[in-house]
């Protein structure tokens, strides 16, 4: 199933993506898709639900991050080689953990704005893992049985808030509007193999970055169970992989986000984002 919110900011719908790519409204058959919707126990129930009988929904609306209440937002750095390479720092021998503000949570086609005295916004496509059971502590061979689904999700990041103002890497990563998620969630079922997917991101029209997921240092099954020893993992956790090369920080010269660049990614089977960089507003 693909499964979506869509709507003005704070006021979303429930809704499916059919066969033939209509967007579908579920709210007859849930409030919401949240957390608690990501249990197996309603994911078969709404497997049941037939998308045709479903009301069609008009016009081409915006859409939400696919689920509401997300709790943590964590992702995993340099987790492609080649990335790491491009960045001049060495391949971990563990998954780097670090943590985006749920505050940047982002529509997928959302603008993207720059933060106050930003100088080197980034991009970066990544394959997100969103987490459907609670787990602590779970094997590499059974922490797919956890996860619900899977996104897109646009790492934005602002390079010398990350690398250059000292401490973590969060600061850089957790800005506002720095966390385009969906357009959808797919769930668990239709991605029989999540390292085998193809991913993208084109700047301005231009080829920036192009990979595969079978190219990952640590496997999503590797980071699901690495991550559930030291975080407890639940329902709508929302895990981002890494990214192949290609960054801004990478290119010689180096090249930055601006406003009015637009940014246009994608994941096989995952769908597309597009974003309109856009200079700061105070909200």
């Amino acid at each position: 199933m693909k499964l979506v919110r869509y709507g003005r900011p704070g006021h979303e719908k429930p809704g499916m993506i059919d066969a033939e790519g209509k967007l579908r409204d579920l709210s007859a058959i849930i409030d919401d898709i949240t957390p608690g919707s990501l249990s197996g126990k309603t994911l078969a129930k709404l497997a049941k639900v037939k998308p045709a009988k479903l009301p069609a929904v008009r016009g081409k609306p915006r859409y939400g991050v696919p689920v509401s209440d997300i709790g943590k937002f964590i992702a995993i750095g340099l987790n492609y080689s080649d990335h790491a390479a491009e960045s001049n720092m060495p391949i971990p021998k563990e998954p780097i953990m670090f943590m985006k503000a749920i505050s940047c949570l982002n529509g997928p086609n959302d603008d993207v704005m720059l933060p106050k005295d930003a100088s080197k916004g980034d991009w970066e496509v990544e394959l997100g893992v969103v987490i459907g059971t609670k787990a602590q502590h779970v094997s590499e061979r059974q922490a797919l049985e956890y996860v619900a689904g899977y996104c897109v999700v646009n790492d934005v990041s602002e390079r010398a808030f990350q690398l250059e103002r000292g401490g973590t890497w969060d600061k850089g990563k957790g800005c506002d509007t720095f966390g385009p998620v969906g357009p959808w969630l797919v769930t668990r079922d239709e991605v029989p193999n999540p390292q085998r997917l193809g991913m993208w991101l084109d700047l301005n029209g231009e080829r920036c970055q192009t990979g595969n997921t079978k190219t990952m240092i640590f496997s999503v099954a590797k980071i699901v169970s690495y991550v559930s020893r030291f975080i407890t993992l639940m329902p709508g956790d929302i895990i981002c992989t890494g990214t192949p090369p290609g960054v801004g920080m990478g290119m010689k010269p180096p090249r930055f986000l601006a406003p009015g660049d637009e940014m246009h990614l994608g994941i096989d089977g995952l769908g597309e984002q597009r974003q309109k960089v856009v200079k700061y507003r105070k909200a």
